[in-house]
């Protein structure tokens, strides 16, 4: 044993000294570490996927989803189709409806009174024919035309004071007379429905009503017998089923 070297500080005395391992045991040591983190980095690496090649499924998926992004798309223009082919069967429906309403006014028979009250039938009166109807209404209540036709005659006329005659097509004419207030002229084409005058109590007249003639082949015929031909009853005071097209047609 070697002598203490009085140098050497008092705390290893007593102790044993473990021996220095030389320092190349540690060169290798290091280098044995580095040379395994590299075999299992390029263990690990030779398991990973390589980065050119697509996973099937991935593929897969995209293709779906490019099929739902074409089907939307194709969903949205179908619906633009079916809109605008509803726009389109909406405007003929509308025209259709307006063709109806303008063929009912043309073709409809209809009361000239809202409300009245059935004074005097067609026949002999005092000896002499009385050639047409009486209804009787307050003053000033407005009268439509019965049928569509043109206005032949306006203005006052005698003992029917103030009156209008329109002729249809087919010829046959009707006057209202005994008027307060004409609202049409000659020469005016009038719908079934449309107001032409108000009742009034001119010309040879006993108390306010419309006088109402129909003449065929310009031969007077009994109004009511005339109308009720045409789906118009002046005594119950029903009128043709259509007259509410008519009147759409003519307002």
């Amino acid at each position: 044993m070697r002598q203490r070297l009085s140098s050497e500080p008092d705390r290893y005395r007593g102790r044993r000294r473990v021996p220095t391992p030389p320092r190349s045991r540690y060169a290798a040591v290091v280098t044995s570490a580095f040379v395994g983190a590299g075999v299992v980095a390029l263990g690990a690496a030779s398991n990973l996927p390589d980065h050119k090649t697509v996973n099937p499924d991935v593929l897969s998926s995209l293709d779906k989803s490019s099929q739902v992004a074409t089907d939307a798309l194709q969903s949205r223009s179908d619906d633009a189709t079916r809109a605008s082919r509803g726009e389109t069967r909406d405007s003929t429906t509308k025209a259709g409806t307006k063709l109806n309403q303008e063929e009912a006014a043309s073709e409809v028979y209809l009361l000239p009174l809202d409300d009245y009250e059935f004074t005097s039938a067609f026949g002999v009166r005092f000896g002499k024919l009385h050639a047409g109807i009486d209804l009787a209404a307050p003053d000033g209540t407005p009268y439509k035309a019965v049928h569509a036709g043109t206005v032949t005659a306006a203005g006052y006329n005698g003992g029917y004071g103030y009156s209008i005659t329109i002729q249809q097509d087919d010829g046959t004419e009707m006057i209202y007379a005994h008027s307060r207030r004409l609202l049409v002229k000659k020469g005016d084409v009038v719908k079934a429905g449309q107001v032409v005058g108000e009742v009034g109590n001119t010309g040879y007249s006993y108390g306010t009503h419309l006088h109402l003639e129909v003449h065929v082949d310009g031969k007077p015929v009994d109004p009511i017998t005339f109308l009720r031909g045409h789906q118009v009853d002046i005594q119950l005071q029903m009128e043709s089923p259509y007259a509410s097209l008519a009147a759409a047609a003519a307002s």
